[in-house]
């Protein structure tokens, strides 16, 4: 039996296996409202076979958007738009779906990645002023963002409040909260970001303070029976950032709250970062936190080969891996790994008849007869 087909379960989730859609932001969204494309995109991507599909980050206000292209949920249209995203998809997969709510923090107001990715600064068109832990920008020449006050920081957590409410509404089955690449709650993790000399910044304690606010706010206003998890950056990959030590720390304090899982990966606090990109290069961090805090585990970052992830589960380095690039560029990727594995997958029942003759049980429930 491949271990990577084995089912599992975050808090009361099932998941028929251990692959999981990473959430990717497409950047194709209208003033945060899902669209046609999100609805092909996703849509797509439902059918996959995966065990769980994240949605891509989805901004709790408009200033929390990565770029003016991003989702949010914040608003009642914005919601509405969502509802018929998710019937159509519900209509014909049973793939659980997960929410990441996010703020992007200083690294708001950006331009589109094949725009180049650039700060779009507060006065031109489709900007605005960002807001910080810390009035430090993100790189160099970039506007300087506003330190949050504590009306800001509560208004802050009543966004996150008020998405997960919606989020509940419509039926998720999940919040993924965006506490890494250098985000919101990341820059206020990052003494890097965070040079606040009140109860949100300078020791440990302090700079993961506002973060576990925002976890238990989103936490209580969640349905009980349906988990609630946190993506973090284990390393900064810049000395002196945040590190694999803190990120530990962090999930033991999350783990104490309730939170369901840990998926686990790194950077995007600054542009001095020093990645060492590889196969795999993030999974030793996974290793370590799945390892000292026992929590169901999320790995992610160049896992590309269905050997590749049955290893990483089977050697218990994760609980699930998590796909990117690799679901863009292949959607049926769990397809053709469970018929490299010897294992099986659900799939619509019109694309049945493209099973492989050399393996005729690769679909769950086949029952396609022959003409």
């Amino acid at each position: 039996m491949s271990r990577l087909f084995e089912p599992m379960q975050i808090g009361d989730l099932h998941l028929d296996n251990r692959i999981a859609i990473a959430p990717m932001c497409q950047y194709s969204a209208e003033g945060g409202v899902p669209n046609d494309w999100h609805l092909i995109h996703l849509g797509h991507l439902a059918l996959s076979g995966a065990g769980l599909l994240i949605l891509e980050a989805t901004a709790v206000s408009p200033q929390g958007r990565i770029s003016p292209y991003d989702l949010g949920l914040y608003s009642n249209e914005t919601e509405e738009a969502f509802t018929r995203l998710l019937k159509a998809i519900r209509l014909h997969s049973a793939i659980p779906l997960a929410l990441q709510l996010a703020h992007a923090g200083r690294k708001a107001s950006s331009r589109a990645p094949w725009e180049g990715g650039t700060q779009i600064r507060p006065n031109e068109p489709l900007g605005w002023e960002t807001e910080a832990p810390s009035a430090l920008p993100h790189a160099e020449g970039e506007s300087v963002p506003l330190a949050l006050d504590r009306d800001g920081l509560k208004r802050v957590r009543d966004d996150f409040v008020n998405a997960a409410r919606r989020a509940a509404r419509l039926g998720f089955d999940a919040i993924e909260i965006h506490g890494a690449h250098g985000y919101l709650l990341h820059q206020f993790l990052s003494p890097i970001a965070n040079e606040r000399e009140d109860e949100y910044g300078g020791s440990l304690e302090n700079r993961m303070r506002f973060p576990l606010e925002i976890f238990d706010a989103v936490r209580d206003a969640f349905p009980a029976n349906r988990p609630v998890w946190v993506r973090v950056s284990a390393t900064d990959w810049v000395p002196s950032g945040w590190d694999i030590e803190g990120t530990i720390a962090f999930a033991k304090a999350l783990q104490n709250r309730g939170c369901a899982a840990i998926h686990v990966s790194t950077g995007g606090v600054s542009p001095a970062q020093a990645i060492k990109l590889e196969p795999g290069y993030q999974v030793p961090y996974a290793k370590r936190v799945k390892a000292e805090t026992g929590l169901p585990t999320i790995a992610v970052g160049l896992i590309t080969e269905p050997e590749q992830a049955e290893t990483i589960i089977g050697s218990e380095e994760a609980d699930m891996v998590s796909l990117g690039r690799a679901m863009l560029y292949n959607p049926r990727w769990p397809w053709h790994a469970a018929a490299r594995l010897g294992a099986q997958v659900n799939a619509p029942k019109q694309y049945w008849r493209s099973q492989p003759r050399e393996q005729k049980d690769l679909f769950k429930n086949t029952r396609y007869g022959q003409r």
